[in-house]
């Protein structure tokens, strides 16, 4: 088999060991006004009929958040953050029990509160660096861990944007943070090179063609780059229009070795991994 292709994984979701045969697709669902896509902010009226929908189209997982991550976006607390998805959380798993729900946060509280009301799994962009009591709190719960690549915030991180070799300094970061977490009793590691955060247009597409090097550190790999800035300045678009070239990168990242897609258009990127997979057989 082409040692680009998929690598089956199995992680710990709820005491039950979940065996993914083909790369995981993650639904995004954003409980925030303010997130980059308006067609992914989502009312609370809406939710439940959102995931249904992702679920049928292929969603493995929902990543449930309540508060932006995008570029300059402002930081509320943990408390604002945890009353935009409190109620949420326990209808979707009371809804959909059998769904995989991820909670999207840099608070280890508000990751708390959620694996306390049917969350499964911690999805945290500032790999503990925001919020130093997340790598306990995802230790003391359990659970699996989506550790991602950042400098910085979302207010300063662009300012951060300097590599000599971003590749090879996404090794040595994943590298030390996984043994971090190992070291505390963490087991489920997936890791997110994050695309879009403190990078710059050319260093996303060097990760991408190079994603497969990141197999070395024997972790899944998920890659977020849904209708991003990297997909609108190639494609000359705006967000609205950007799905086409979102499909196209996120079946790169499929062949290069991808376990999981977050993405906003969960039909699209199943049909992309039905191709993907059928080429690999």
């Amino acid at each position: 088999m082409n040692k680009k292709s998929f690598v089956p994984f199995t992680i710990r979701i709820a005491g039950d060991l979940i065996h993914f045969k083909q790369p995981a697709i993650m639904g995004i669902m954003n409980i925030t006004p303010d997130s980059f896509f308006e067609g992914s902010r989502m009312g609370e009226a809406y939710i439940l009929k959102a995931a249904e929908q992702m679920l049928k189209d292929g969603a493995d997982i929902l990543d449930i958040g309540g508060q932006s991550t995008r570029p300059g976006a402002e930081r509320m607390d943990a408390n604002e953050e945890w009353k935009r998805i409190e109620t949420i959380i326990p209808q979707l798993h009371r809804e959909f029990p059998h769904a995989i729900l991820s909670i999207d946060t840099f608070y280890a509280s508000v990751a708390k509160r959620a694996i306390e009301n049917g969350a499964a799994l911690v999805n945290d962009v500032s790999a503990g660096s925001i919020d130093e009591r997340m790598y306990q709190t995802v230790a003391e719960l359990k659970v699996p861990y989506i550790l991602m690549h950042m400098k910085g915030d979302p207010q300063t991180m662009q300012q951060q944007a300097n590599y000599n070799d971003v590749v090879g300094e996404l090794i040595l970061f994943f590298s030390e943070e996984i043994k971090k977490l190992r070291a505390m009793g963490i087991a489920d590691i997936i890791i997110d090179p994050g695309f879009g955060f403190a990078k710059l247009q050319e260093h996303n597409f060097e990760i991408l063609r190079n994603l497969t090097e990141l197999q070395l550190l024997n972790c899944p790999i998920l890659v977020g780059m849904s209708r991003k800035k990297m997909i609108q300045r190639v494609t000359q678009t705006d967000v609205e229009n950007a799905l086409n070239g979102t499909i196209a990168a996120n079946t790169i990242a499929l062949l290069n070795g991808a376990s999981m897609l977050r993405v906003h258009d969960v039909k699209a990127a199943s049909d992309a991994r039905a191709i993907v997979m059928e080429y690999f057989k």
